[in-house]
């Protein structure tokens, strides 16, 4: 309704400033303002002009566009309706000068360029007024952008479209000096990223807005860093990937995550070969309702498996992925929705014979097995658990995977697999052995994926920061040197499904994850991210290692050789499956007597007899002093 009458009121501007430019076209060509003898030639101007061009107009739409979203494809289009009705006008009135000289030759040629600006420009103040407005609004917060490129750009234009938003734009700051005292879309650009505290405090900034694209965390950190120095608040813009698109809106603007703060690029990989590999295919999940396995359950349902079989021990999550995922396609309707089949199975992978069963009758081809106890001070106290869990479960299902005929498994492990100083390392490291093992004998494509410590998963030191910050403190960290690999569940779930496309089988996949980070610096990004200030608001303490913890993680085993696979960032080691030691099976199988025996340290010295790089922190430390 209220487009319809602003073109209700287009129409009458058109009306009015068509008539006054026939007139002027005739004084601008005679210099004075009485037509005289040329009066009949401007009634008969203006009369066929005023039909023949708010008819072109509404013939091609000019009268049903929202004008404050105006562009150059507007401009043309206003530039074609008025050469159209011009033509058409003047044609008329060329015949008839030329046997009444009524209107010198030159009025229409005059008239075509008045008649261009006498529509266009109501037209333009529609668009460039609320932008103006947005200047003037004395309540906005006001806003200084950091960046001034591609992505500056479209925060620009976003600002100036949307005239509900309360934002001051001030001005732009960029470390090229080129851009200086420039203007991007009327909004200068005052200097660089190193004058930000003195330009927040010169024209009192509310908030600072990044706009730079594939800005790196390290980066990030500093510019965030200041902002909450100087009292404001920093968002940001998500990198080009995030847009959907290609287009950006201002909804898309968000606050700073702690992803942002890797200190590297987000890692993007092609998953054209994943989806050709997947589309059609059975397809079963292990441990499908933890962080991993759900987002595994996630992209694999985006590539169109002829069946999902969701597997897990926790009913709850089981239940909260499946039906997350059955909401998903049903949002897509009928046409779109792919024919996919969801099974969920409540089963503990311990349970061999349940197994078998299991994958005997879903016969699935492709397995992702991310069931496992990961938490390292538990496993300590409960070595067993470990063991049956990581070790025998693992053996159970890729058992029952080669019994079943299914030609690529994927096992998630992880970098404490590498020189393991804790039970559940050890445990892990000796179920990358069995992979391998089964790899060797099958000529299958079986393989294991290391990752580091995943931002946002369950156990994650993310969430106990999160919750001991909103307890108000303090934060605590085991050591103040202790550094991890970090990524975040999107791209530890590409590298899985990487793997399952480049594995031929005896494989180890590592993501290159860049330089470790302190989990210092991890506390105090969250405390800064929090809008609090360690020290002031909240207090960081070191509360001494836990039971299996070394300060620094590895990615891969002496002996292993590795290089960089066709993507640049998935690191291989094709050779893993060399280190299986040949009496593997009978290791293993004594491992499972020992867990029924109750006695944990002749458990544990098994399992260091299976891995002999296992080496708890004590023992590391006591031979570090001694050489």
């Amino acid at each position: 309704m209220r487009r319809s009458i602003r073109n209700h009121y287009l129409l009458l501007s058109d009306l009015l400033l068509l008539s006054l430019a026939a007139y002027a076209s005739f004084v601008l060509r005679l210099e004075r303002l009485g037509l005289q003898q040329f009066w009949l030639g401007y009634a008969t101007l203006t009369l066929i002009a005023l039909f023949t061009i708010p008819l072109s107009l509404y013939v091609m739409r000019g009268y049903a566009h929202f004008w404050h979203h105006a562009s150059t494809r507007e401009l043309i289009l206003l530039a074609c309706a008025a050469a159209i009705g011009v033509l058409i006008a003047t044609s008329v009135n060329l015949f008839t000068a030329f046997h009444s000289a009524l209107m010198p030759p030159s009025v229409p040629f005059i008239f075509g360029l008045l008649a261009l600006t006498a529509i266009a420009t109501p037209r333009m103040a529609l668009r460039i007024l609320p932008s103006y407005r947005l200047h003037r609004t004395p309540t906005s917060r006001r806003a200084l952008v950091i960046g001034a490129g591609t992505t500056a750009e479209m925060l620009v234009r976003a600002l100036q479209r949307d005239g509900s938003n309360n934002t001051l734009l001030v001005g732009l700051v960029d470390d090229d000096p080129t851009t200086h005292h420039m203007h991007l879309h009327g909004v200068p650009v005052l200097g660089s990223c190193q004058d930000l505290p003195h330009l927040i405090k010169a024209h009192q900034i509310d908030q600072t807005i990044i706009a730079i694209a594939n800005l790196p965390g390290k980066r990030l950190r500093e510019l965030t860093a200041i902002g909450e120095r100087a009292g404001v608040q920093t968002r940001i813009i998500p990198g080009i990937h995030e847009l959907i698109g290609g287009r950006f809106t201002l909804s898309q603007v968000r606050d700073i995550r702690l992803e942002d703060l890797l200190r590297r690029e987000p890692i993007q990989t092609d998953l054209s070969a994943v989806r050709t590999l997947l589309r059609g295919r059975r397809v079963l999940v292990t441990g499908g309702g933890g962080s991993i396995g759900s987002e595994i359950c996630r992209q694999v349902v985006s590539c169109e498996p002829a069946e999902l079989i969701i597997l897990g021990h926790g009913e709850n999550s089981i239940f909260e992925i499946q039906a997350e995922l059955s909401n998903r396609l049903a949002a897509l309707g009928s046409e779109a929705r792919p024919t996919i089949q969801i099974r969920t199975i409540i089963a503990d992978i311990r349970a061999r014979q349940q197994i078998h069963a299991i994958l005997d009758e879903h016969r699935p081809e492709i397995i992702f097995h991310a069931a496992a106890h990961k938490h390292v001070p538990l496993m300590e106290l409960n070595p067993a658990e470990a063991v049956t869990n990581n070790v025998l479960g693992t053996r159970n299902v890729v058992e029952a995977a080669l019994a079943a005929g299914v030609g690529h498994f994927v096992m998630i492990s992880t970098d404490k697999a590498v020189n393991p100083t804790s039970v559940m390392g050890a445990s892990k490291r000796a179920a990358e052995l069995i992979v391998h093992h089964a790899a060797g004998s099958s000529g299958r494509a079986f393989v294991a994926v290391r990752f580091g410590n995943v931002l946002g998963s369950r156990g994650s030191v993310v969430l106990t920061f999160k919750r001991q910050i909103a307890a108000g403190g303090p934060v605590t960290i085991t050591h103040p040197e202790m550094r991890r690999y970090f990524m975040t569940i999107p791209e530890a779930v590409q590298l899985v499904l990487q793997a399952a496309t480049i594995g031929s089988g005896g494989e180890v996949f590592t993501l290159d994850m860049g330089d470790p980070l302190k989990i210092l610096d991890l506390a105090h990004d969250m405390i800064l991210l929090s809008g609090l200030e360690v020290g002031r608001d909240i207090d960081i303490a070191v509360s001494g290692l836990r039971p299996g913890e070394k300060l620094y993680e590895e990615l891969f085993v002496a002996g292993e050789e590795y290089h960089r696979t066709e993507h640049q960032r998935i690191f291989i080691a094709a050779n893993a499956a060399n280190l299986v030691p040949v009496d593997l099976d009978q290791q293993v199988e004594g491992l499972a007597q020992l867990t029924q025996a109750g006695d944990n340290s002749t458990l544990i010295a098994g399992l260091r007899h299976l891995v002999p790089q296992f080496c708890p922190p004590d023992e590391r430390w006591s031979k570090t002093t001694s050489a």
